[in-house]
């Protein structure tokens, strides 16, 4: 055997292309490919030769630059043990590599599970509407936290950092979030994205870490007082963006966030002023006539791409309608303190505090789109009260553009980007 390799012959061999034996473990090898001068670090690394079924094999062990002599023998150590255990080096490592590859392939973010569990179920969804919910619920308060994120990274902290604030504040909310969170993490479990117990369940789990409902004080979707609707109306007409002028549109028609956002102009007809929205986007699953006053009208008529079947309120992507948060955040800028859910509910006390002597409960329940008497006496109802609501709403446009009340200061706003 050759003398062992030394600190000072490993310098010296450097400087002469060649292949010199380590001397101490059988087939290491420093190998000089190119020579180190005075003005070039020159190339050198350790290899081992082995055979296997008589073949000759050279395993890489490593850059001299990196690993030194003694690593080097370590390692060649490690590659002899594993050859008297039948391991050979060579394909050990390209078995690593292709492990390494196989595993950064399956690496997806909990946006992308997301979408894809969206996209593999939407026609599991009852409703547009429906599908528009699960998905800007994600949208809106898991992605900050988690879309960025590895999907097998999530545990229970994550979750809980989610759920956790809107637990007492919108119980309902995180309930039905939590529920599609949990849906998500079992897709990408089932796909093999993840292993592992859903961080997201319920029972026996989340449950424990989190007040019971009865408990929470649950609140209904904040509400602004009608008597301050005139000078919210007021601040609102001065932003001219088509946000705001969705959101005074759901005002004018008490119509839900999802139905103002889906509503196309196919669906409208500004001569007759009537907005027919189809039964897959209510949600009771049944058409509903909206009539429309003057305000409204006039609101539409001043929106382009009325002569398409576009979508009324168009958002920042050329022909798709606003984002789901987008009332939401129009609604921001002016109130804090209140949801564009609410506005219904301001609505309803309007109608029934100022117009019950002159309108009836069913044309105030139907104005809103809900159920009004037993299903057997709606089978003998052929009417939806299309007039006496048409009065209905003209008596509450009426009032949203009356002057604010004595006292209310209109503060001016700057005007929204279009």
């Amino acid at each position: 055997m050759a003398r062992p390799l030394t600190a000072k012959r490993v310098l010296k061999a450097r400087k002469t292309p060649g292949r010199y034996p380590d001397g101490t473990v059988p087939g290491l090898y420093l190998q000089v490919t190119t020579p180190q001068t005075r003005t070039a670090r020159g190339a050198a690394s350790w290899i081992l030769r082995f055979e296997r079924g008589g073949v000759e094999r050279m395993a890489g062990i490593g850059p001299l630059s990196v690993v030194s002599l003694a690593e080097a023998r370590m390692r060649a150590k490690a590659m002899r043990l594993g050859l008297l255990d039948g391991v050979d080096p060579i394909e050990a490592k390209q078995a690593a590599k292709t492990h390494a590859a196989l595993e950064a392939a399956k690496v997806v973010t909990f946006m992308q599970a997301s979408e894809a569990y969206f996209e593999a179920n939407r026609s599991k969804w009852r409703s547009a509407r429906h599908a528009r919910e699960f998905i800007g619920s994600i949208e809106r308060f898991a992605y900050p936290m988690l879309g960025a994120l590895p999907v097998g990274a999530i545990d229970t902290a994550l979750v809980m950092r989610v759920i956790g604030p809107l637990w007492t504040r919108i119980p309902e909310s995180a309930s039905r979030l939590r529920g599609r969170i949990e849906m998500v993490l079992d897709w990408a479990t089932v796909s093999g994205y993840r292993s592992g117990d859903n961080p997201a369940r319920w029972s026996g789990h989340i449950e424990h870490l989190l007040p019971s409902r009865k408990a929470t004080d649950i609140k209904h979707f904040a509400a602004l007082p009608y008597a301050e609707l005139p000078r919210f109306m007021a601040e609102l007409r001065q932003y001219d963006g088509v946000p705001e002028r969705a959101l005074q549109f759901a005002v004018l028609t008490a119509a839900r966030t999802g139905e103002i956002l889906g509503a196309r102009w196919s669906e409208i007809d500004l001569g007759a002023g009537v907005w027919e929205i189809p039964a897959a986007r209510m949600k009771g699953g049944a058409p509903h006539r909206v009539p429309l006053s003057k305000a409204a009208l006039a609101l539409l008529e001043a929106l382009p791409g009325k002569n398409n079947d576009g979508p009324v309120f168009v958002g920042s992507r050329p022909g798709k309608p606003l984002s789901p948060n987008a009332l939401a955040n129009a609604l921001a800028r002016i109130r804090a303190d209140c949801t564009v859910h609410g506005f219904r509910s301001t609505f309803r006390d309007w109608a029934a505090e100022q117009g019950s002597r002159r309108f009836s409960y069913a044309a105030r329940e139907l104005a809103l789109a809900h159920v009004v008497h037993s299903k057997q006496s709606r089978a003998y109802e052929r009417t939806d009260l299309l007039d006496e609501r048409a009065g209905l709403m003209k008596a509450w446009a009426t009032f949203c553009a009356s002057p604010p009340a004595a006292g209310d200061v209109l503060v001016p706003f700057r005007k929204a980007h279009q």
